[in-house]
């Protein structure tokens, strides 16, 4: 496994690839881009044959991004689901970031028997506030006990504002960016400095991950306004744990 570009996490993992689009999020999402790019069809889901077994080379504990170039729920991967769930069963020192769009199939997706993957960091996509309100209450359902690992908001592209008092419970974590991209639609950045002031209130750590834009325009966050430079994680324990009392932040 390589390093990845993706700044809340360490490594990217993707026992498959391809996906369909579900909402306006999905609009101009890269990996269609990119995959058109090396000449495959992001629509058509596909197990890798080189990358599926990738987390077993890590030795060292790390966050990993699970299917950036996929849904980790999407039905035509069922079939391989619960290869994937043994190797994130055998690397207890991996942290497993899984962000969905199809919250609603977690429950009939869960591996079968004894074993309850601690290990996974569990979040849902949420472009605005109709995504958020369903998307969040859909994860819930299967996650209600209040020791559960990190349930978090990864509110990118963030398309509209976002009142987080209206769900319960509320997220251990929520990322906030701007699309990018050459057909990327605009941010307003009051929806983040809103939705930094909420997550400050109710003592959430807050991670402003980019402004938007096009690639070759985007700002670091050095550039970013002041207010907004950002980038807090929740604590975490050696394997992975649950969400502590207040945040943490990764240099």
């Amino acid at each position: 496994m390589e390093k990845t570009a993706i700044s809340w996490t360490d490594y990217s993992w993707n026992p498959w690839r391809g996906c369909h689009k579900v909402s306006q999020g999905c609009k101009n999402c890269y990996m269609f881009r990119e995959q058109k790019r090396y000449g495959n069809d992001p629509n058509i889901v596909l197990r890798s044959k080189t990358t599926f077994k990738d987390p077993l080379k890590l030795k060292d504990p790390a966050m990993v991004f699970t299917c950036s170039w996929s849904d980790f729920f999407i039905e035509e991967a069922d079939e391989w689901r619960d290869e994937a769930w043994d190797v994130i069963r055998k690397t207890p020192h991996l942290t497993y970031q899984i962000l969905t769009k199809r919250p609603e199939r977690i429950g009939n997706c869960f591996p079968e028997g004894s074993w309850i993957p601690r290990n996974v960091w569990w979040g849902i996509s949420a472009e605005n506030q109709e995504a958020l309100e369903k998307r969040w209450s859909e994860i819930n359902h299967v996650f209600y006990m209040p020791d559960w690992p990190v349930r978090f908001i990864s509110a990118e592209p963030l398309l509209g504002p976002l009142d987080l008092s209206a769900i319960k419970p509320l997220p251990n974590w929520v990322i906030v960016g701007g699309e990018s991209g050459p057909s990327c639609r605009p941010m307003n950045i009051d929806w983040a400095r809103s939705i930094m002031r909420q997550c400050r209130e109710y003592e959430i750590p807050y991670f402003m991950k980019q402004l938007g834009g096009h690639p070759d325009r985007r700002e670091n966050i050095n550039q970013f306004p002041e207010d907004l430079r950002i980038q807090e994680y929740p604590a975490r324990s050696e394997l992975g744990g649950s969400a502590k009392s207040m945040t943490q932040k990764r240099s």
